[in-house]
């Protein structure tokens, strides 16, 4: 255990998180998307649902401020017109930080997944509940 370090966030992951650079593109998938067969690094976080697995990411990560949208989103029926209780979640979280999580129809967001620095493939039962977060940096500390 780790002192304010989400205990969901187990060694690989953080591995995966600190070994990220700014602007790679961390894809968090549901228990329905074919993770082993499109993850170029894969992360399990079997029984754990998106939500809880999102959060604890963003607790740690930095969203990449030189984007439109450092958080995109699957959409009900990859149609970016639609959203499904899920969505309305991840917006929520995504809302708590600052940022607007952007839908995307399948055609755009599926190559994304596929081309993400890691998937992490969760128990997530909902359709269409997947999340690409791209990172930020941490600034430099002012000065003493």
């Amino acid at each position: 255990m780790l002192i304010g370090i989400p205990p969901l966030l187990g060694p690989d992951l953080l591995f995966t998180l600190r070994a990220m650079g700014h602007g790679d593109e961390i894809a968090l998938v549901d228990g329905n998307y074919p993770a082993q067969a499109h993850a170029q690094r894969l992360v399990r976080a079997d029984g754990h649902g998106l939500e809880a697995v999102l959060a604890a990411i963003l607790h740690v990560m930095p969203l990449d401020g030189d984007v439109p949208a450092p958080i995109l989103r699957a959409s009900l029926n990859n149609d970016p017109a639609q959203s499904g209780p899920i969505h309305a979640r991840i917006d929520a979280l995504a809302a708590r930080h600052g940022v607007t999580a952007q839908p995307l129809a399948g055609a755009d967001l599926y190559p994304r997944i596929r081309a993400a620095h890691t998937i992490v493939a969760t128990s997530e039962s909902a359709l269409f509940a997947n999340v690409i977060l791209r990172k930020g940096v941490i600034g430099s500390p002012p000065p003493r």
